[in-house]
């Protein structure tokens, strides 16, 4: 079948074509090996002519293993062959404890391709493809052979499916089925699903940082993260137990009045601005109609705020004292425990204080940056999305997290987080919170790695950018989960239609890729950029690609393969509407 070997370049192998033999149209991209006395190199048929077939190395079978990469060339003597069955299974896989069908190779008659779960699940991941090149089926399909294994139990997995369009809950729904010890659960943005088993988003807001809160009320400026940092701590110091709320809140009002009193404006421009603090934020202590002890008298509040003729307040003294009364600088170095229920109320109740607060009235600029975020909170408490925030009672982190993977006092081994009815940034905000949530938690394991957790994103690039993140905060979740999540078991599979709007520092670290079908230039062009095992070979094989078929590489794979993947039973909520029947119906 094959002819001498005419010559060698660096990777290819320049193979003569035999005249009494039709051009070998049909071994277009088959494997073949070289074989001396001492080696075996693997090619693969890359262009043929009338004369010349040109075979690309890929790497040596040596003891029953593949090892990528071609040192030694093979002579010019060297025979060629087809790989045989034996070699095909050191490069496809055999079925095993340890592995699973990804799929089917669609160049060997059908042939199961089958990977080690540890290559490809302890690493991260990307799956990329257009729209209709059959991405979600292929996502679908391949947890649910995970799970189909009758080999393999994954019992304690977590795979934490964030899905942008309520695609993946039909394609899971009945994993109780295939095992009863598998369980599938749901958490919703969109009400209409609570009727099919789903619950209702909600993440407690005690567990945000100062981090969490910039994002999700849009914080653009450093200055603006001090506010934030002040915020919470007032929040949690007004949840505290027994008086050490109200003696807090006194202390703050009446630095505030004191701030105003020794100020030069006039007596009328004073006493505005200090009913105006009241109005936002009062006491029992400190209210218009507070009643305030004199020597054998009493004022209300407000009483002591009349103006004589000379143009100062008739009640300057008093007032003086009672204010200065609650002024207690000792509280300003409490710190609260941060272990404390509180709303959405409660923390704009916070930020009202926090305005009256550290000089925020006197500073037009800090003011300003304060009042944008008092705004964005007020549409956030009073919103459509207020209820995601809403959580019912206190829980602690282990808690929350644990019950998330519970279902009917069982363990959910796939949660599905539909994000359909939040708008993109609240969707963005909300990965990035549970993103960091699971992290943290990861990180905390007395044994490392100990619980492993599958963040999969789909429609990824509207999370994983390259945001305001890191000017902000110094960091973006996604690129610290990519750089350092791998030895705590915190993995990302990330799924888009465009790779060129994602993070590069994110892509940069996925170790394994399925590429299905993809035409946009930019995209092309950013991933042979990006990707080190891009090469123009693969680039060229994944434009001709079916759908539902793609060109898998990389860490668990030991060469570039097509991989043609079945059709998940049952199907995500992901194909194109039916026109013609709608339109007849």
């Amino acid at each position: 079948m094959f002819g001498k070997i005419v010559y060698i370049s660096d990777n290819m192998a320049h193979v003569e074509v035999p005249k009494t033999t039709e051009t070998f149209v049909n071994l277009m991209n088959r494997h073949v090996v070289f074989e001396d006395e001492d080696k075996r190199i693997l090619g693969e048929v890359e262009d043929i002519s009338a004369e010349i077939m040109k075979i690309r190395f890929l790497g040596e079978i040596t003891d029953e293993r593949f090892i990528g990469g071609v040192l030694r060339k093979p002579n010019l003597t060297a025979s060629t062959r087809l790989i045989n069955d034996k070699e095909l299974d050191i490069i496809m896989g055999g079925a095993t404890e340890k592995t699973f069908m990804l799929g089917l190779s669609p160049l060997y008659n059908e042939r199961e391709i089958n990977i080690d779960i540890n290559e490809i699940c302890s690493n991260h991941m990307a799956i990329f493809g257009n729209t209709g090149s059959g991405k979600s089926y292929g996502v679908a399909r391949f947890i649910q052979s995970l799970f189909y294994n009758p080999n393999f139990v994954p019992f304690r997995a977590n795979f934490m499916i964030f899905d942008a369009y309520g695609e993946y809950h039909n394609a899971f729904r009945e994993l109780n089925r295939i095992n009863p010890s598998y369980n599938f659960k749901f958490y919703t943005t969109n009400k209409a699903q609570l009727r099919e088993g789903g619950e209702l988003l909600r993440i407690p807001l005690w567990l945000l940082t100062v981090d969490d809160f910039a994002l999700l009320l849009q914080a653009e400026k450093h200055s603006q993260l001090t506010i934030i940092e002040r915020m919470v701590k007032l929040v949690r110091v007004f949840a505290t137990d027994g008086d050490i709320s109200t003696r807090y809140k006194n202390h703050l009002i009446a630095k505030a009045i004191m701030d105003i009193m020794y100020t030069n404006q006039t007596s009328a421009s004073k006493r505005n601005d200090i009913f105006s603090i009241l109005a936002s934020c009062s006491t029992k202590q400190f209210n218009l109609e507070a009643p305030v002890q004199g020597i054998g008298y009493v004022r209300k509040f407000r009483e002591c705020f009349l103006i004589d003729t000379s143009g100062q307040f008739t009640e300057s003294v008093l007032i003086t004292q009672y204010i200065t009364s609650f002024i207690d600088e000792e509280l300003e170095r409490f710190e609260p425990t941060p272990n404390h229920y509180f709303t959405l109320d409660d923390l704009e109740r916070a930020l009202q204080f926090t305005l009256i607060s550290e000089g925020l009235l006197r500073n037009d600029h800090l003011y300003n940056e304060a009042i944008t975020l008092k705004v964005r909170l007020h549409a956030l408490a009073v919103g459509e999305s207020k209820e995601f925030f809403n959580y019912p009672q206190y829980i602690t982190m282990e808690n929350f997290i644990a019950s998330l993977v519970t279902y009917n006092n069982s363990k959910a081994q796939i949660v599905n987080f539909n994000l359909e009815d939040a708008d993109d940034r609240l969707s963005k905000t909300i990965v990035k919170i549970y993103s960091k949530l699971f992290f943290d938690f990861t990180k905390r394991l007395n044994e490392r790695a100990s619980i492993p957790f599958h963040l999969v994103l789909e429609e990824s690039h509207r999370y994983v950018q390259n945001d305001i993140d890191n000017y902000l905060l110094g960091y973006n979740i996604f690129e610290r989960i990519a750089k350092e999540g791998r030895k705590f078991g915190m993995l990302l599979f990330l799924i888009s239609q465009r790779p060129v709007e994602i993070s590069e520092t994110v892509i940069s670290q996925c170790s394994n890729f399925l590429i299905f079908k993809m035409t946009h230039p930019r995209d092309l062009e950013y991933m042979e950029k990006m990707l080190p095992n891009m090469s123009a070979e693969i680039m060229e094989k994944q434009k001709s690609l079916q759908p539902g078929t793609c060109v898998a590489f990389g860490r668990a794979f030991s060469i570039p393969m097509i991989v043609k993947m079945p059709l998940p039973n049952p199907e995500p909520y992901s194909t194109n509407a039916d026109i013609v029947g709608r339109w007849t119906a």
